[in-house]
């Protein structure tokens, strides 16, 4: 088993000054922020900071690629019922289904914790896509019975028939 990074050992407003100071310097300069560390008094040399440089380097150009390409599918077909959006929730819980189903991982590179909470969030991000679906197809129904009234009265219905074209849109029984 290899060893714990140090950096992943760093207080995190340490590790997120790291983390900004690597993208400021474009991944380099590894020997002034080796130096910087010190003077904060963490000892990781270059090529500690170079592993891990390299490997959120990584991480910076895959989440970039992915966010590009999910722009891309947004333009190319508008998401008006947040299909691209649970589609992405159901995406991430299978993963984090198949993550905890290959436990035989190392615990230290899984922290079960975080992954009971970001199982939760997700929970919480589908129940909420659900709840502003519906509530969007409510509206939906309520703008096109006024629609409906609105037109019903300008050919001369009356006011009780205009009532039930709009109930019968919004599904309600007289």
């Amino acid at each position: 088993m290899p060893r714990r990074s140090k950096v992943e050992g760093l207080p995190p407003e340490v590790k997120a000054w790291l983390d900004q100071a690597l993208v400021e310097n474009n991944f380099s300069q590894y020997e002034l922020l080796s130096a910087e560390l010190a003077e904060r008094g963490f000892e990781i040399g270059k090529s500690g900071l170079h592993r891990y440089g390299q490997a959120f380097e990584e991480r910076l150009k895959t989440l970039r690629v992915v966010t590009e390409q999910a722009r891309a599918v947004v333009q190319a077909a508008p998401d008006e019922d947040g299909a691209v959006n649970d589609a992405l929730v159901r995406l991430t819980q299978e993963k984090m289904f198949s993550i905890l189903m290959e436990m035989n991982v190392d615990p230290d590179a899984v922290d079960l914790p975080k992954l009971a909470r970001a199982v939760a969030e997700l929970g919480k991000a589908s129940v909420a896509q659900k709840r502003w679906q519906a509530e969007a197809r409510k509206q939906a129904l309520i703008d096109a019975a006024k629609e409906a009234g609105e037109a019903a009265k300008g050919v001369g219905l009356t006011d009780d028939a205009v009532v039930q074209i709009q109930n019968r849109i919004l599904g309600i029984s007289a």
